[in-house]
């Protein structure tokens, strides 16, 4: 969850003789399953990939995503700069200590993600709607696990293991300052 305070309105204090600040408002953001699929129920389009979005897109998504009860429409107008940036790191985050390793040349699926195909994937892999919550990269990570240990490993050709081991070996020299 990202939490961001935004200040409200600079006002003088007659009683402490000082000026304050009133009215700060804090925006508890998730970006996940449930968010993504808020927005899309209202636009009826894709939210991930290489769709456009229109700057009313983007503020409807980060709407989408506010789960502080009764914010006002014009808090939205002053997200400043700093707060965008923020958002858009959060939402890009891996939040995951997982990684994997990337087949050089493998192509990428073309297949448009939308909020239902998430779901159709967490009921294959018996996954708890409770992750429906979950930051949406953790949620894809674990979902990216599941498909890999259902499927059989790839057998490696020789040449294909060669240029790993070649790979490999460059790597180990370059780390330990050796050559050979």
């Amino acid at each position: 969850m990202l939490t961001i305070t935004l200040l409200g309105i600079e006002m003088f204090d007659e009683d402490e003789q000082e000026f304050v600040t009133r009215g700060d408002i804090v925006l508890e953001l998730e970006h996940s399953l449930v968010s993504l699929s808020k927005w899309e129920a209202i636009h009826e389009k894709p939210f991930l990939g290489d769709v456009d979005k229109t700057p009313e897109e983007t503020y409807a998504y980060i709407k989408a995503m506010t789960l502080t009860p009764g914010v006002p429409e014009e808090v939205y107008q002053k997200l400043s700069h700093e707060n965008l940036e923020a958002i858009n790191t959060y939402i890009n985050a891996r939040m995951s200590a997982t990684w994997f390793s990337e087949v050089p040349g493998a192509s990428k699926s073309r297949e448009i993600i939308t909020a239902e195909l998430v779901y159709y994937w967490m009921t294959q892999f018996q996954i708890p709607f409770e992750c429906e919550r979950w930051h949406l990269n953790r949620l894809f990570t674990l979902i990216r696990i599941c498909n890999l240990k259902q499927t059989k490993p790839k057998k490696m050709g020789r040449a294909e293991a060669a240029a790993r081991n070649r790979e490999l070996n460059a790597q180990r020299k370059a780390q330990l300052g050796s050559t050979g």
